[in-house]
Formats: structure tokens, sequence, C-alpha cells
């Protein structure tokens, strides 16, 4: 579930994706992949979306607020296009992401004059409204830019406005989805040419795996963002590293040249502003 229709998200692009049926997962899908003695386990949760937004699903607070329940020191963290839910949501979220490391991560891609060039029907003053009663309630709040030719010259007023709203962290980035007529790659950047035999898998270095809407479990977002061919295989995928044709979203994410992926080399600036 998500309100809106960034041009390169799986939402828009998959023909597969039907809008008409709504997923929203729960703390009784994820029992069914994790039990309690396992998420006792983990060092981290969070909530992202291939297909929608956390703000959008009906049960992500009861599940934070289980998570914490049933392992006290996991980190809790969050991301969001920023422009949904009331005001009271946002300073319950504020209450159970209460740790020094919880987050919550606004994609917000530029300014007034540009956020909505890539995130469609996102409002820009809601998107504020949200940002600044998450952070009043005293929430730690990230903001995570994507940088394109039309709004690359508003990164360092992005960043001070970041400062000026009280953000945790700012960083800017180079959308790995590709471009469109409207939305181009920044001048001055080409990505990476990843060579198709290396792998240095993130979900491994993470030791991290993937639950979506559905509660299907896939070893990492990347490999779970097609519905006609989503991974749950891990196995066959690591082979496929070795073999003369790698998994071409393996290879896409995290094929290396040098000390780079197309998944690092698209972070350009980060900044910790308190």
């Amino acid at each position: 579930m998500c309100q809106a229709a960034c041009p390169l998200c799986a939402r828009e692009i998959d023909q597969d994706f039907r809008k008409d049926l709504q997923h929203h997962l729960d703390m009784d899908k994820i029992l069914q992949v994790f039990d309690q003695e396992k998420i006792k386990q983990l060092d981290k949760m969070f909530i992202c979306g291939n297909y929608g937004d956390p703000a959008a699903g009906k049960h992500t607070l009861e599940i934070f607020r289980e998570f914490r329940k049933i392992n006290h020191d996991i980190v809790l963290g969050m991301n969001t296009n920023g422009g949904i839910q009331t005001t009271s949501w946002w300073q319950e979220l504020a209450q159970i992401l209460n740790r020094p490391k919880d987050y919550v991560i606004f994609s917000i891609d530029g300014l007034e004059s540009t956020n909505s060039m890539y995130r469609k029907n996102v409002v820009w003053s809601k998107v504020m409204h949200n940002v600044r009663v998450f952070v009043d309630a005293g929430g730690h709040a990230h903001w995570d830019m994507l940088v394109y030719q039309h709004n690359q010259h508003q990164v360092e007023a992005c960043e001070q406005m970041a400062k000026d709203l009280g953000f945790a962290w700012f960083r800017a980035k180079v959308s790995k989805r590709g471009f469109t007529n409207e939305l181009q790659f920044p001048s001055g950047w080409k990505p990476i040419e990843t060579q198709t035999t290396k792998i240095s898998c993130h979900a491994l270095k993470e030791q991290s795996t993937y639950i979506d809407a559905q509660g299907r479990k896939s070893p990492c977002c990347w490999l779970g963002s097609r519905q006609k061919d989503f991974v749950t295989d891990f196995g066959s995928i690591q082979e496929s590293w070795t073999s003369s044709q790698p998994n071409v979203v393996c290879v896409n994410s995290c094929g290396i040249t040098s000390n780079y992926t197309r998944f690092t080399d698209q972070w350009q600036k980060t900044v910790e502003l308190n």
C-alpha cells in the first residue's frame, strides 16, 4: 500500500503487480517465518517495502511494538515518503522508536519545487508537518535524497534544511533504478561498469533477509522485487555466482569493480548533523 506513484517504483513498472489486491504485513505472517526465539537473536529490523510504504500499513505500529516487546535491545527503523498518516500516528511512532539508534528515514528528493517530480502524489506540506511532529516527539529522523539533474543544485540547501529541522543524518544518493526522459542522472555522474563474475553480497554481509507484505521470505529485497519471479531459493542464487550466467539482479546490485558495487557507488554524501 502506498499513496505515491513514483515513476520508477515497482508499483508502477511491474506489470504483474496489482494495486487492487491489498496486502498488509502483520505479526501472524512474520511469526510464520521468524518465531520469537529467532526474533530475540536479531540486531535490527526495519520496514521499507518494494511495493508500498510502511506508513500505509495497517499493522506497522503493532509490528514495531511486538518486536521491541520480544527483543528489548533490537534496533528498529523505517523508510517512508513521509506524506501520509495522522499527527497522533507519528507521535506514537516516535514513542515506540525511542532508543538512540532507532530511526525513520524520510525519502525527500529535493525542496518543495522538485520533490514531487519523483515523489508523485506526495504533498510537501504534509511531509514537513509529519517530520516536525516526529522530531518534536523525540524521534530520530534521517533525510535520504535521490539526486537527479533536476535537483542536484539543491543538495546543499536540502542538507541545511535537514539540519534546521532537527534531522540526525542527511544522505544524498543517485538512484540505481535508472532514468527516464524527465529523470536524468545528475551531470558528471556515470554508473560504474560492474564485473559479471564477482558478487559482494550485501545480504550475506549483513546476515539479513527480507519478508514481503504477503509474508513471503526472500534472501534480500532486490531478489524479491518482481512478482513473477520472486526468489526464495538462496542456494541456487549463490551457485549462479560462479557460473557463466550469474543472477542478473545480483550483478546489478552487488556486482563489483574495484571496491565498489552498484549499491555502494550510488551514495554521494553522508553527513551526521547532530
